[in-house]
């Protein structure tokens, strides 16, 4: 190790230039690759910032050389050296290619053992290995790449919302678990037997009770967890940027982050987004509006195939003469559904005749919403006159005017493919809102990741603040129990609990949901209220939440938040198709940890000291 006691890091290796020819430098990393060309041995050195390549000239310097000649790949080496033009034999794939340098001095710091896999981008490697040996995979450039980005995100996170007047303020991870949320993980307390912390699935009731405390504008950049299933964008711990601020209402809090969003899209990506939100405002959509024409409220709007709902027209027309729709017509015209409310819906999509599909094309589709729970995949061929269906068992039974309507509503032209879904609401949205992104990659309509980004922002606003629990046969709260009512609304609270609004948003990207926030309730009666369209008495509702209900009876100011999650940010802005990739040590699908073995068995006297009685096997 005398090297490094004599000499310090000057450059890092991906940061000389040409302005440094003749210059000695001092180089540290990893041998990426090695080429012996006999008495000359070239060795690109690595470290996260690039690649530079080293010259070992046996004339020029052979104790340099004789290092040089011992190295093997993933040897962690020193180097000094001068810089100098690589003339005719530039390399214009590296930034550093116009360089090279001729090592003077060389120390092994240390070896390495052959790797289980190539430390490169774009390999064959199955996911599991690179996991199990997360450390190496570390090395890749494609992941020190974006968890640089991530840490640049966090840094102007931060500046940001320093200068615009926020505390940063941590909050418990061990917490009292509360009902209403998602899954919690346990942990059950030792000093005190029979008793468990929950991990804060977010800081929700914390930030809350700050602004009670006279905070007046709080966040943090704060690990959550929940013990939910996983999947491409989730993990049982993330991140989020949790902001919450007093005497503030939607338009202010959506000009806030959308400042953060511009200033992150410009310091981080080099990207302006006021090229395409000249108004330095981000496009809203309500949530029912996003439910009609995408089916969901995170809709991905960097294309179309939006959805028409003939649920009217379809009553309208008695079924238009389709038998598997007329009993659904006769509920509605017989007053059996609410129509407000419709239990069960018909929905179309129409793919342009731009596009064409072979009879196995709509089989594979008609297999893929199966797969979701259709019981099958209703579609119809306008003809070449555009009165007409083809292709479509539906055309013997449809009237022509109910062609004619289903036309005119949807827009549908001579060769284009009407695809149909009817049946129980949430359903029918959730088979039409995949099918239509599955469709959507399938046709080449929606961009590549690290394709240059096209990005799409979106506010989803004014969802309900409650839904029907068909199994426990009462209302549950749609996203969380202390979301404010719109004063129109509010109203309703008792005679109509399903068509009351709430000041909730979503701040959508491409489709993901990457922020949720709402105005809270800092109002004891009408939370009093919320609570009992739950179900909830104030007895159960003192003894789940008394600390928050007790805190709110002493001047609680109008307040309201959001939470960004950082994860889904990072992966989208790093143009990447898994959370996994912005993450440093993740979890597989299982949440299982295939580099360290977590979760793991303990010992039996480890529970017998936890309270727990261990489980026979």
């Amino acid at each position: 190790m005398r090297f490094i006691h004599e000499l310090h890091r000057t450059h890092s290796c991906g940061g000389i230039r040409a302005a440094d020819i003749d210059r000695e430098v001092v180089l540290f990393g990893w041998v990426d690759s090695r080429r012996d060309h006999g008495g000359c041995i070239f060795i690109d050195l690595r470290d996260r910032d690039g690649i530079t390549q080293v010259v070992f000239d046996s004339a020029e310097d052979p104790e340099a050389y004789a290092e040089g000649d011992r190295a093997r790949s993933e040897w962690v080496l020193a180097i000094k050296g001068r810089v100098r033009d690589r003339a005719q034999m530039r390399n214009p794939r590296l930034p550093t290619g116009d360089v090279e340098v001729l090592a003077t001095r060389a120390e092994v710091l240390s070896r390495s053992e052959t790797p289980p896999f190539v430390i490169a981008d774009d390999i064959d490697t199955g996911e599991d290995k690179r996991l199990a040996y997360r450390y190496l995979d570390l090395r890749r450039p494609a992941l020190q790449r974006n968890l640089m980005r991530r840490s640049q995100l966090n840094q102007q996170t931060r500046t940001y919302l320093h200068d615009a007047g926020f505390i940063e303020i941590e909050t418990p991870f061990l917490v009292k678990y509360t009902p209403g949320g998602a899954r919690n993980f346990l942990v059950p307390a030792r000093i005190n037997p029979g008793h468990f912390y929950a991990l804060a699935e977010s800081p929700q009731l914390f930030k809350q009770l700050l602004m009670v405390g006279g905070y007046d504008r709080y966040f943090q950049i704060v690990r959550c967890f929940r013990d939910e299933d996983l999947r491409i964008d989730r993990q049982p711990e993330f991140t989020q940027i949790d902001i919450e601020a007093s005497f503030i209402d939607e338009e202010s809090l959506f000009a806030l982050v959308e400042g953060l969003v511009f200033r992150l899209w410009r310091e981080v990506l080099g990207v302006e987004l006021l090229e395409r939100y000249p108004s330095g405002k981000l496009p809203r959509l309500a949530f029912a509006e996003s439910m009609a024409k995408y089916g969901n409220d995170k809709p991905d709007l960097r294309f179309g195939l939006e959805h028409t709902d003939l649920t009217e027209l379809t009553v309208a027309h008695g079924g238009g003469g389709i038998p598997m729709l007329t009993p659904l017509a006769e509920k509605f015209a017989s007053g059996a559904y609410r129509r407000d409310l419709p239990p069960e819906i018909v929905k179309a999509l129409v793919v342009p005749a731009s596009h064409t599909f072979s009879r196995s094309d709509l089989d594979k589709l008609e297999t893929y919403v199966k797969q979701l729970g259709a019981g099958g995949l209703a579609r119809a061929k306008v003809g070449a006159d555009g009165r007409t269906w083809e292709q479509s068992p539906l055309a013997k039974f449809a009237t022509p005017d109910f062609i004619a309507a289903v036309h005119e509503a949807t827009g549908a032209q001579p060769g284009d493919l009407i695809l149909f879904q009817f049946g129980p609401t949430d359903r029918t949205h959730m088979i039409m809102a995949n099918l239509r992104l599955h469709l959507g990659k399938q046709l080449g309509l929606i961009p590549e990741s690290g394709s240059g980004g096209e990005w799409n922002f979106l506010w989803v606003t004014q969802p309900p603040l409650f839904e029907y629990d068909a199994d426990k046969k009462r209302f549950v709260a749609a996203h969380h129990m202390f979301t404010r009512p719109t004063d129109e609304s509010a109203a309703l609270l008792e005679s109509d609990p399903a068509k009351v609004l709430c000041h909730r948003y979503d701040l959508v990207l491409n489709g993901f949901e990457i922020g949720g926030g709402s105005i809270r309730l800092h109002d004891p009666e009408l939370q009093a209220r919320v609570f009992r369209v739950l179900g909830m008495s104030d007895d159960e509702a003192q003894e789940k939440f008394g600390f928050l209900l007790d805190a709110l009876k002493f001047g609680a100011p109008p307040h309201g938040g959001i939470a960004v999650g950082m994860d889904r940010l990072a992966m989208l802005a790093c143009e990447t198709e898994s959370i996994r990739d912005v993450i440093a040590f993740p979890k597989t699908q299982k949440g299982n940890d295939l580099m360290t073995g977590a979760p793991a068995g303990v010992s039996p006297e480890q529970l017998l000291e936890l309270h727990i009685k261990p489980v026979a096997r």
